[in-house]
């Protein structure tokens, strides 16, 4: 048995949320945080529970303080501007997936690996 992908999701809007239902897909992948700072948890989590697109999660979802609970899961919420700022080393975030559309360049996108909590690696939808 293979360990667990630990990943991160940086941007909750269309694409993260697909990333997010996708990952739930995977048992191997597992979703421990997002972040957004223009989306609260109350918000991010009916945006995922009723997806005008892909239609309604066939889990559930709720929100309890500052995290998403989807199917009994806890996935901490951050609301962070800046790349620097999160704290995914100290969820054991692995990767994270860039998926604002603001941090497409290298540069950018490894401001994920600075500052004083970083994941290990980052990937970009774009």
């Amino acid at each position: 048995m293979s360990e667990e992908i630990v990943i991160g999701i940086n941007g909750f809007g269309r694409i993260g949320r697909l990333v997010l239902r996708a990952a739930k897909k995977n048992p191997a992948i597992k979703v421990v945080a997002c972040n957004d700072p223009f989306i609260k948890p109350e918000y991010a989590a009916y945006q995922l529970k009723y997806d005008t697109v892909h239609g309604k999660y066939p889990g559930t979802v709720t929100a309890e303080g500052d995290c998403i609970v989807v199917d009994g899961q806890k996935i901490k919420m951050f609301a962070c501007k800046n790349p620097k700022d999160i704290a995914w080393g100290s969820l054991n975030v692995e990767y994270v997936v860039e998926a604002t559309g603001i941090f497409r360049t290298g540069p950018k996108a490894a401001m994920h690996l600075e500052g004083k909590s970083p994941c290990k690696k980052v990937r970009k939808s774009s």
